[in-house]
């Protein structure tokens, strides 16, 4: 396994087409699977170069099998912070140990640039998700957002990790 970052020359499509069979098998019973089923395959891909944005790509024998993205935190009331944008893996690679590395590799690189402290947004339905950050020491918060995704109203959850 390689976890390294993103180059001009990895596949932004493919990245992206990660996320969407992340986000439908994450997010299944959460999401409006009519919503899921029609996530188009370049969804993500022009977002992967914002400027500010870290991308870790992980590999298993040179195949990309999971992302993650981090930056400063995006929001005025937590200067300061380093925020997780995603971290998502293809879902024959989830509870394997690879979401875990990937997860101390953003910690990490998060702390080599300043951030003693960290944050996250999770969907308060996603109790999977929930647990796996858990495990790492985030704690969550009574901070919320609403959001709306395939016309369902959904609730944000912020979780916070201090070194």
């Amino acid at each position: 396994m390689e976890i390294r970052y993103i180059t001009p020359a990895d596949d932004r499509m493919e990245i992206s087409r990660l996320y969407k069979e992340s986000w439908r098998f994450a997010y299944c019973g959460m999401i409006p699977q009519d919503y899921l089923d029609s996530i188009p395959e370049e969804r993500w891909a022009a977002g992967i170069d914002t400027p500010g944005r870290n991308t870790l790509l992980c590999l298993d024998n040179g195949r990309l099998i999971g992302t993650s993205s981090f930056c400063e935190s995006r929001f005025e009331q937590f200067p300061g912070w380093g925020e997780i944008i995603s971290i998502y893996l293809l879902p024959d690679y989830m509870g394997k140990g690879y979401g875990k590395d990937l997860m101390e590799t953003v910690l990490s690189e998060l702390k080599s640039r300043g951030y003693k402290d960290a944050f996250l947004w999770v969907l308060e339905e996603n109790v999977r998700a929930r647990r796996f950050y858990e495990r790492f020491g985030f704690l969550g918060t009574k901070d919320d957002l609403n959001v709306n995704i395939g016309g369902k109203e959904l609730r944000e959850v912020r979780y916070i990790y201090k070194a």
